[in-house]
């Protein structure tokens, strides 16, 4: 069984709970949505890996990084492949696995979520994506995710609307995550200690980080 993989490097991770921790990244291709705020090259091109099990070990072993991240695009567009990597190789990287998704493909979810130990959720908002919205889906997802830890990402800028707001503090207290808010970028002329505090009026455990890794200049 083989993976296209963009990229695979180690950095710091820059958003989320796990800001500031090294980690190494595994780049998968492909996305099922189309967010207008997407700055991540995940598209095929003649630089893209076609990894099998055994390859994909054999080059993250080589980095320190206590942490794999699994990213993308979306990553569980290969959940087959990541099941079968894990399956084979977890025991012996002795590395946590952080899946980032988009929150949406809740059934191949089931298929990964006993091998993976951190998940790190979007929320994918109307008013930010300029796409449809997707919380039912977010919901059955977190209804499998939050027995691991799991956090919600939800990418804002000064369009996010009471309605998101309430839909997003709904799904963190009725599955007890966090929430990170990470503003869109390039900033805007968002209040955003405002849009924090509406959150915060909701669900205590909120917190405002923005892309770390942009403002250092890392990958």
């Amino acid at each position: 069984m083989q993976a296209p993989i963009k990229e695979i490097f180690e950095s710091i991770q820059g958003e989320g709970i796990l800001a500031g921790y090294k980690q190494i990244f595994v780049r998968f291709t492909g996305c099922n949505l189309n967010c207008a705020f997407c700055d991540t090259d995940f598209l095929k091109d003649e630089k893209t890996l076609h990894l099998k099990e055994e390859e994909l070990f054999d080059k993250v072993r080589r980095y320190d990084a206590e942490s794999i991240s699994l990213t993308g695009g979306e990553p569980l567009l290969h959940h087959q492949f990541i099941k079968s990597f894990l399956t084979k190789y977890k025991k012996y990287l002795k590395k946590e696995i952080y899946l980032e998704t988009n929150g949406t493909l809740y059934n191949e979810l089931k298929e990964v979520i006993n091998l993976v130990d951190v998940v790190a959720m979007d929320v994918k908002l109307p008013s930010a994506t300029g796409d449809i919205e997707h919380f039912e889906d977010n919901e059955k997802f977190l209804n499998i995710a939050s027995s691991l830890a799991t956090f919600m990402k939800v990418v804002f800028d000064s369009k996010i609307d009471d309605d998101e707001i309430d839909i997003c503090t709904i799904l963190a207290k009725k599955y007890n995550i966090p929430i990170v808010l990470q503003p869109k970028m390039p900033l805007d002329n968002a209040d955003y200690f405002e849009i924090y505090n509406k959150f915060f009026a909701q669900f205590k455990d909120v917190r405002l980080i923005p892309q770390m890794h942009k403002f250092l200049n890392l990958q």
